[in-house]
């Protein structure tokens, strides 16, 4: 048997659920070693470092 909806949805209500989808800015923290922002829980892309252990080896450009 499949679901039958017993009343029609309205365009109003069915577009309700779909209103408060947004993009939302994405949120930023500083590195605690040099001071770039960068996103939470992630490797500083300008230094290379994470949970203030060196991650990656950058090189002097």
């Amino acid at each position: 048997m499949s679901i039958c909806p017993k009343n029609k949805t309205s365009k109003a209500r069915r577009d309700k659920r779909h209103a408060n989808w947004k993009m939302s800015a994405p949120t930023l923290v500083r590195c605690s070693k040099c001071g770039a922002l960068m996103m939470p829980h992630r490797m500083c892309k300008a230094c290379g470092t994470y949970n203030k252990k060196q991650v990656v080896a950058m090189g002097e450009e």
